[in-house]
């Protein structure tokens, strides 16, 4: 992921528009794009928007995107944002949703952005991925989904799925998708641009940033923190780290030595582990799934990780759990 370009092509971004879409979420997840084209003086990214129907997608406050129908869109998206507002939960545009399915066959990689995560979740394409909407539609989807992995936060990159709240939320997705497939200089060049410098982690506003979290005082350590969080279940190597950051893998394993007290991919790892204790704590997903959500190839290794890490094992883990839902459950 150090450079976003396809064999020297920019990447394709596709926005598919829902009928009542709210304006500053579409911008706050297209502008970034337009910034990093214009301040790295190359085109990085191509944006497209689709509709149902296409022509002209008014938004909720009528501003609206020249759109392409979903016949006729060609598909060959690296990723596809579905853009929604209003009450997402209720759509059943079944040719849409269909349509969405032949993109997940196909690789395409898909996003949602405000309540597009539940378009998603209707066509069937967040199975076992970790993702996030806006708060108002959260409980609502737990109902419904009650096996979905659905988080609050601002934004969760799980593999190929792509999902934030609305609002500024897109803005501070942009920011990490730039910073992995550029490097954090121009995800906060485009920050800058925006006067948006108080870019906010995936977590927030549930969990301190990073760098108050783990007293980082090293913009590179603090960097490198914000690429792990939105790179749980795709670990990037020490180099990616390293160069993304900006600075020597030596230079960043003295840092983390000095400031974590462990090497960058021990801390890395432990992340991921707690990210998986999280999981486990709060879903069914077979392990085998919790293994592929955290990064880990297989069942065994993670198993052995999460034990070393921890000092019990999965089964005993998911035991507890199940134990803990007991005793809450008595009246």
């Amino acid at each position: 992921m150090i450079d976003g370009t396809h064999h020297g092509r920019p990447q394709r971004y596709g926005f598919l528009l829902i009928e009542g879409y709210a304006l500053m979420s579409a911008a706050s997840a297209v502008e970034p794009l337009r910034a990093a084209n214009l301040l790295s003086g190359r085109r990085l990214y191509d944006l497209s928007f689709v509709s149902d129907q296409g022509g002209w997608m008014s938004s909720s406050v009528s501003g609206a995107f020249e759109t392409v129908p979903v016949s006729e869109a060609v598909g060959d998206f690296d990723v596809l944002f579905v853009v929604a507002g209003g009450n997402p939960l209720t759509y059943r545009d079944n040719r849409v949703l269909a349509w969405l399915r032949r993109l997940a066959r196909s690789g395409v990689a898909l996003g949602g952005i405000s309540g597009g995560a539940a378009i998603l979740a209707a066509a069937g394409v967040m199975t076992s991925r970790r993702f996030t909407m806006h708060w108002q539609h959260i409980d609502a989807m737990r109902e419904i989904y009650p096996e979905a992995l659905i988080e609050r936060r601002l934004f969760v990159i799980d593999r190929d799925r792509f999902t934030c709240a609305g609002g500024m939320a897109p803005l501070d997705m942009a920011h990490a998708l730039i910073a992995s497939d550029h490097g954090v200089g121009l995800a906060r060049a485009v920050s800058d641009w925006f006067i948006h410098t108080g870019i906010r982690r995936a977590e927030a506003p549930q969990q301190l940033d990073p760098a108050r979290k783990y007293d980082l005082h090293h913009p590179a350590l603090v960097a490198i923190v914000e690429l792990m969080t939105s790179h749980v279940a795709d670990p990037l190597n020490l180099d990616d780290l390293a160069h993304l950051s900006g600075i020597g893998a030596r230079q960043l394993e003295r840092l983390a030595k000095q400031q974590l007290g462990q090497s960058v991919m021990q801390f890395y790892r432990s992340l991921r582990l707690e990210k998986a204790d999280e999981i486990l704590r709060q879903s069914n997903l077979p392990l085998v799934e919790v293994a592929l959500a955290t990064g880990f190839t297989n069942r065994s290794h993670f198993s052995r990780a999460f034990k070393a890490y921890f000092g019990i094992g999965l089964a005993t883990r998911r035991k507890q759990r199940c134990q803990g839902e007991n005793h809450w459950a008595e009246p």
